[in-house]
């Protein structure tokens, strides 16, 4: 994408004669001097979108974070596109914000979007390391059609081609786009929009790290404005059953790696340390090794629930049917689909926090 190659004029004057955010008055057409009062009056009010800043590279700068309040306006012209505010939510890396303050997160989202219904939109901030798990947790738990929208830079603000505050200046404009609703929750870095179910972070430096594999981007935005190419079709946002209203802490879920020479012992630990969950990352379509398998029996004879993923970044592990399981006994061995190992864990968490049932469970990874 080139839209940094455009002045910041440029880009604000093709913006706003592009997109159906913001109606008013020619200056060619109605001149100042004689523009009538009620051709004033009908000028359409700018999009509010709400900003909860977190903290990370796009506001690492050296000597210090920049603020909410410096992240807005560190974009030019931005308050004659949205109506932005703000607060202040965490100032820290993404690896360093707890699973109790993500619950604490998405209440707040919540809360804003019911006490707000002319609010467009809402944008977090967060360094990129667990960008992909934060944003998938919210479009689990943000139960509204208004979009909220992930964002983060791969350079900080003390950098050469600091590219944070074209990143934010995007996810501002994709929030208060109208066909950002229904979206869940998005992924806004590089001039692309990807759902947060399927980017995932490809790169430890490149600017372009966050991709969505085969199935490729929602959208862009670009001088123009933004623009949308296809929607997820599994449930999410509005349509989700997780209500952290009452969770005041996640069940322990955790991963384990298929490797060559892998044995039971990691899982039979984990069991041991308190886990609810386990992930198996597969080799291949979610095989395991040999000797995995008695960790993984240890684990449903002790009540956990394993889903198996794998690790190969795509491929979809189907639902198994049940087989291998008596008629009318609890399910515990669950197909991850086509969940990425840490979004499989983090539906396992929400999962395992509303029901027990391993049937259900089991469908929740067919539906979201």
């Amino acid at each position: 994408m080139t839209r940094h190659a455009f002045g910041a004029a440029s880009a604000i004057a093709m913006f706003l004669a592009g997109t159906a955010l913001v109606s008013r008055p020619s200056a060619q057409a109605v001149p100042p001097t004689t523009q009538a009062p009620a051709a004033a009056a009908q000028t359409t009010p700018l999009p509010k979108v709400y900003l909860f800043a977190t903290g990370g590279t796009i506001s690492n700068k050296v000597g210090g974070r920049l603020t909410v309040t410096e992240l807005i306006a560190s974009i030019p012209g931005l308050d004659r596109r949205v109506q932005a505010e703000g607060e202040q939510f965490a100032n820290t890396s993404s690896s360093a914000l707890t699973l109790e303050q993500w619950l604490d997160l998405a209440r707040r989202i919540n809360a804003r979007y019911k006490s707000d219904p002319q609010l467009a939109g809402v944008v977090v901030t967060s360094g990129t390391d667990t960008l992909e798990e934060l944003a998938y947790f919210l479009h689990l738990t943000v139960r509204d059609e208004r979009p909220v929208v992930v964002v983060g830079s791969m350079r900080n603000p003390s950098t050469l081609g600091y590219e944070g505050a074209a990143n934010l200046e995007d996810a501002f404009l994709t929030a208060a786009h109208p066909q950002s609703r229904g979206m869940g929750t998005v992924v806004v870095l590089n001039d692309e929009i990807n759902s947060s179910r399927e980017v995932t972070k490809t790169d430890a430096l490149s600017l372009d790290t966050f991709r969505s594999g085969r199935y490729g981007v929602l959208g862009v935005v670009d001088g123009a404005g933004v623009a949308y190419y296809r929607k997820s079709l599994r449930r999410h946002s509005a349509q989700s059953e997780f209500d952290v209203t009452g969770i005041t802490a996640l069940p322990r879920v955790d991963v384990a790696w298929v490797y060559q020479g892998a044995t039971g012992d990691v899982i039979k630990a984990l069991v041991d340390a308190g886990a609810k969950g386990v992930i198996i990352a597969g080799a291949g379509a979610g095989a395991t090794s040999g000797t995995q398998g008695e960790g993984i029996a240890y684990a449903v004879s002790k009540g956990v629930f394993v889903v198996t993923t794998t690790r190969a970044g795509a491929g979809r592990i189907a639902t198994g049917g049940g087989r291998g399981r008596a008629s009318g006994a609890p399910v515990y061995r669950i197909s991850g689909d086509d969940l990425t190992p840490i979004k499989a864990r983090i539906l396992l968490m929400l999962a395992i926090a509303t029901t027990t049932d391993g049937a259900t469970i089991q469908r929740m990874f067919s539906e979201y």
